[in-house]
């Protein structure tokens, strides 16, 4: 009796402390591990899934279809957004995670329309990509084996009984089908067709999905407000929002940096808020790049209960100020950023998502990213707003790199509903994204969209549509409910101190005089078939978007072509070019500046170089307008898929002609040229915020690399300095020399920084250029090459391919000077072996 009445009491013991392990334990939260398989919705068969993705990535996966992105293969998977989807997750859960009190269950994004359910109890549906969902489900969890299912529906059946209902056809022109489906739903926009991008309306679990088990309370919010700073000190108030389960007292604690703050609360069921003050003595700052240190604090955040840790929150935390200043002046309409106090000049880029299909956007991808953005001298990113919120890995590297970030909402290029169920989705979104954004130091301004308003005044919507007068009433109402009213309405609830406008562009580019008013996306070039030159003339106060396309390498064109396709007018060609009027208007820029190419390949090669040569014109004009210019966001950064576009950088992450170009003309210290009538001007730029001392050496040198006039100097710029070092008739400096037979050559150096960039004062193809003969010399050294090159003749544009070798070079696409020894690097993930033998060589003059 006494020996059984000991096993009760060890057994009773156990339990106690086996109940208590989990009692003890502050918030755990996890990424769900489940087995996933995916199936169509009206067939049997179940296959292999992949979480986070989509059903392109696992209809690929399984054999189903083929690459989407090969050849002509776009058109032949169309049919995959017209049906359900059925994912179905296996996952055990043990009695440490089911002794919590609370069990929650998060999807951090569902694509989109979507029916949740778990052991058979249906737990919510879904309606917004942009949202994360959540659940309790402590009732409905079992130990061991759980089944969750998500049955998605068809973003075209959902949004089809819309558009039936509606009056009028929304003018999505980028949606690339007849009903316009795309503005019902909230998806990312281009998923529905760009002029970039191909159609894939995908559906799936395209972010993670989390358990989050806790007792009695945890932290549903924690905000960071700056209150004020200065040399001397900041005050800051952090706010949180507490979620109880049950009434009771509790401390919530704050660590930031070496500073401990305590509070004590009585905390109701339900939701409570609860602020806790700070001032930091001697802040330092947070600052973009190339301004000085990104410093980040480490902040925590505990909430016990009697000694008990409940939950914690870290965070990092930069102290800056940002001010968006945008008013009349003696000039138009300013339109800039200050940043703690010093007006700044924007050298960045507008970013649309990496991939077409969201689910494989890896840490590596977003590291590359940010890699290239400093290697390309940027401190800004515009975040467009027909892609998606992105995710906290994104903004957590732009507060590390020092990159301001643009933040579009996701509205683009059309109008939208703004009936109370649409609205209302939207609010919820909003505030979503507001409260997990904001309190990122590189989050520098908030717009409501992508040139809805601009499109709405000068793109002929009205007529093309055909819209009534009560139409075009009800449809502007909706755009002030929604970008008048509710975005900046949640705005000034849950992030007040940041700038917002409704709409980029302010102003229109059809207008030289609308360049006098705030920021511009100029597409005369392009669209308006602009020479290139005209981007010295048409320079906005502020220029959020301009750009030019190119093809991607040829290493790009390989993936998804054969030799057969390679011709500008073949179906795969034409199916990896989405701009209306593409092609045609490559090849008629490039008839305007160059010797025509005979072959696919040349034509590549001429293109991007034509970009990256046009475009400069650009970067350069808005840099020696400053101050009435206070920035350049070129169009565009990266792809989604393999394609014909404005990037820089394609699908692969290969630079480009242009993003060498780019990265030279976003030095923090430039000299750039200009002809003006007769006058050949050369303005000295300093975006730096000390004083900057400065070696220019200029040479006009004829083609041979016979110097006829130099000008060598020491300048000490002033902070964010502008300065004219020369202006005087050409005919003064060249005399009876033809123009195309002499180039201007720009050394500049600045601490320990050199760059050599030239200026020509004819057309390339007007050039008198000889053949080159270019003496290549390699030195390997395990996964780097130094390539030592020289040549007796100017060179104009030498590429340099590693065939067969990923990696990238230092530079590539410039200039060579007669008799002027260049070194460049090469850089592999692999070890380089005779590199020499694998180098391929071109320059304009081989492409005629």
């Amino acid at each position: 009796m006494l020996q059984r009445l000991l096993q009760l009491s060890f057994i009773f013991i156990l339990a106690i402390l086996y109940s208590c392990s989990s009692r003890d334990q502050a918030l755990k939260s996890y990424e769900l591990n489940a087995d996933w398989t995916f199936r169509q919705a009206d067939e049997e068969s179940w296959h292999p899934a992949i979480v986070p993705g989509n059903v392109h990535i696992d209809l690929e996966n399984a054999g189903i279809i083929d690459n989407p992105f090969y050849g002509t293969n776009e058109d032949s998977v169309q049919w995959v957004e017209h049906k359900d989807w059925v994912y179905q997750g296996e996952f055990t859960i043990n009695d440490e995670t089911l002794n919590f009190d609370n069990i929650e269950l998060e999807f951090l994004g569902l694509d989109t329309y979507a029916d949740v359910t778990l052991n058979g109890h249906k737990l919510f549906s879904s309606e917004n990509m942009f949202l994360a969902y959540s659940s309790e489900v402590k009732q409905y969890l079992k130990k061991g084996t759980n089944k969750l299912e998500v049955l998605f529906h068809s973003p075209i059946k959902m949004a089809m009984p819309l558009h039936k209902k509606a009056k009028y056809t929304y003018p999505a022109d980028n949606d690339r089908s007849e009903e316009h489906l795309s503005v019902y739903t909230r998806k990312a926009p281009y998923h529905y067709g760009w002029d970039w991008g191909p159609r894939f309306v995908t559906s799936g679990i395209w972010r993670p999905v989390k358990i989050n088990a806790w007792n009695d309370a945890r932290f549903n919010d924690v905000q960071f407000v700056q209150n004020t700073l200065s040399e001397e000190k900041a005050e800051i108030t952090f706010n949180y929002e507490i979620e109880a389960s049950t009434a009771s007292n509790a401390t919530v604690s704050l660590t930031f940096g070496s500073i401990e703050a305590n509070k004590e609360v009585e905390l109701q069921k339900g939701k409570n808020r609860v602020s806790i003050d700070i001032t930091v003595d001697n802040p330092e700052i947070w600052w973009p790049n190339g301004m000085g240190e990104q410093k980040l604090y480490a902040v925590t955040s505990e909430l016990k209960t009697n000694s008990q840790l409940l939950d914690s929150k870290s965070q990092k935390i930069g102290l800056r100020t940002i001010e968006v200043i945008n008013q009349p002046d003696s000039l138009g309409v300013s339109f800039y950023f200050k940043v703690n106090g010093t007006p700044t000049y924007m050298r960045g880029v507008n970013y649309i998502p990496n991939d077409i299909f969201l689910g494989r956007m890896t840490d590596s991808v977003y590291q590359n990213n940010f890699n290239d953005l400093l290697a390309s001298n940027m401190n800004m990113v515009r975040i467009w707003g027909g892609g998606v919120y992105e995710d906290d890995r994104f903004f957590d590297l732009a507060d590390e790199k020092g990159i301001l970030l643009w933040q579009d909402f996701m509205f683009a290029c059309t109008m939208y509903p703004s009936d109370d169920v649409f609205l209302a989705n939207v609010a919820n979104e909003a505030e979503y994204n507001i409260k997990r954004l904001r309190n990122h130091p590189s989050l520098a301004i908030w717009c409501g969209n992508n040139e809805i308003n601009v499109g709405w005044h000068n793109w002929g919507w009205q007529q093309t549509y055909g819209y009534t007068e009560e139409d075009q009433k009800e449809l502007l109402e909706g755009y002030n409910k929604l970008f008048h009213q509710l975005l900046p309405n949640k705005l000034k609830e849950l992030d007040p101190q940041r700038f917002y406008y409704d709409s980029s562009p302010i102003s229109n580019w059809g207008d030289i005089n609308d360049m006098k008013i705030a920021d511009n996306h100029y597409w005369g070039v392009w669209w308006g078939k602009h020479e290139f030159e005209k981007m010295n003339e048409y320079v906005p106060r502020f220029m959020s978007e301009f750009g030019f396309q190119s093809f991607p390498s040829m290493e790009t064109i390989k993936t998804f072509s054969e030799e057969k396709d390679w011709d500008i007018e073949s179906d795969v060609m034409k199916t990896h070019q989405k701009s209306s009027i593409g092609n045609v208007t490559i090849k008629e820029y490039m008839q305007r500046d160059y010797n025509m190419p005979t072959n696919f390949v040349d034509f590549v090669y001429l293109n991007q170089v034509m970009q990256a040569e046009g475009m400069r014109i650009g970067f350069e004009a808005q840099r020696r307008n400053k101050p009435f210019c206070m920035g350049s966001l070129y169009w565009q950064l990266n792809d989604v898929w393999p394609v014909v576009s404005w990037s820089g950088i394609d699908y692969y992450g290969r630079w480009k002609a242009m993003q060498y170009f780019i990265k030279k003309a976003y030095e923090p210290v430039i000299t750039s040229s200009v002809m003006d009538n007769d006058y050949l001007q050369v303005n000295l730029i300093s975006d730096k915020i000390t004083e900057t001392n400065v070696t220019s050496s200029l040479q006009i040198i004829q083609l041979d690399g016979t110097v006829i006039w130099e000008q060598n100097k020491e300048y000490k710029l002033e902070p964010n300095a502008n300065q004219v070092i020369l202006k005087t008739p050409l005919k003064q400096l060249i005399g009876s020399i033809a123009k195309n037979k002499v180039i201007l050559v720009m050394n500049t150096v600045y601490d320990s920084n050199q760059t050599e960039t030239t200026f020509l004062f004819s057309k390339v193809k007007q050039l008198a250029l000889q053949n080159p003969d270019v003496d290549i010399k390699v030195i390997e050294n395990g996964n780097i090459a130094e390539v030592t090159l020289k040549s007796y003749a100017f060179v104009k544009n030498i590429e340099l391919v590693a065939e067969g070798i990923d990696g990238k070079w230092s530079d590539n696409y410039f200039d060579m000077i007669p008799e002027k020894e260049y070194k460049i690097s090469f850089n592999s993930n692999n070890p380089i072996h005779d590199l020499k033998s694998k180098l391929q060589v071109k320059s304009v003059k081989n492409t005629y």
